[in-house]
């Protein structure tokens, strides 16, 4: 492939780690600024969608196994790629949980090229359900192969996401010696305040040691970070950062609906953000299917490690 063909297909790839960071970003921010008396307002400005919650394969008796799962709210965020008006790929799929059993906010990463079993699709990358079938489809995908009770989501499809970091101050990441040669304008390893722009070129690291896995890490790196730099903002600041992000963002859930939110998310915030991703991988390979790359895995073995993560905090 040619040089001009790489930087061509390059451009066309909006950054994932991006798109997650913003979807658990924006969330976070909501429920923290229900102070402000303009906050419903604000909440206005998000792209507000119906989806059918009778079609989104909610295996209530197996998730009542576990104990106490009213207790767990699980939201559904997408990172979605998409030039143009078309519904895009969901090349960032992530499921927040606010878990008031064990005190917890959760953030889940699920490998957008396992293959799994789409409704009325078939057997395909996980990311293809939202392009299939908007965030319904995508809802249904999961719950249906991992044991989940989704019934919400966020979705963010950003053309230019860097501002949000610069408009955050930029964040504090650890370059390796082998990320170096990745970052235009970064010289050595070291410890480093990131701009949006660095911020990108890190997350968007593909052919350094561990690939896509690897790449994974990074993102939920700058997830914390970003984390991190929310919890330390004044109060004052956040109107104008909703002022900013809200436009950018697509749900189901009205805004009563986020506010109400507020009280689960209180009692867990403080203790910080723990995260996870599947399929593990010790329990999953590359494999070329039909000469297309796929991530094939136990589907019984991680849906039971997702289930018992989420339900039992294991």
């Amino acid at each position: 492939m040619s040089e001009k063909k790489k930087k061509r297909k390059k451009r066309k790839k909006k950054s994932l780690a991006f798109k997650v960071i913003m979807s658990l970003f924006v969330i976070l921010l909501v429920l923290m600024t229900v102070g402000f008396s303009s906050i419903y307002n604000m909440l206005g400005k998000i792209d507000n969608v119906k989806i059918d919650s009778e079609n989104l394969s909610i295996n209530y008796e197996e998730i009542s196994t576990y104990d106490n799962t009213e207790n767990i709210k699980n939201i559904a965020l997408f990172g979605v790629d998409s030039n143009d008006d078309s519904t895009g790929r969901s090349d960032a799929i992530l499921i927040l949980t606010i878990d008031n059993n064990h005190n917890k906010l959760k953030l889940t990463s699920i490998m957008r090229d396992s293959y799994v079993n789409i409704p009325n699709h078939g057997m395909d990358k996980l990311n293809h359900a939202y392009a299939f079938g908007g965030p319904e489809l995508a809802i249904q995908t999961l719950n249906s192969n991992f044991g989940l009770n989704i019934e919400d989501f966020v979705s963010v499809n950003f053309s230019s996401l860097p501002q949000i970091i610069n408009l955050l101050g930029g964040v504090q990441i650890n370059i390796t010696e082998e990320e170096v040669n990745h970052i235009p304008t970064i010289n050595a390893p070291g410890l480093y305040n990131l701009t949006g722009e660095e911020a990108l070129a890190y997350s968007r690291i593909r052919y350094a040691s561990g690939g896509d896995y690897v790449r994974t890490d990074r993102q939920r790196t700058v997830l914390n970070c970003l984390f991190s730099k929310l919890s330390q903002l004044p109060i004052s600041s956040y109107p104008q950062i909703l002022s900013e992000v809200l436009p950018y963002l697509k749900t189901n859930m009205s805004s009563t609906e986020i506010l109400s939110l507020s009280s689960k998310i209180t009692s867990v915030i403080s203790n910080g953000l723990i995260q996870s991703r599947f399929p593990k991988d010790d329990s999953s390979e590359g494999s070329m299917i039909d000469g297309i790359y796929y991530l094939t895995f136990n589907i019984e073995d991680t849906k039971k490690q997702i289930m018992d993560y989420i339900y039992n905090d294991k």
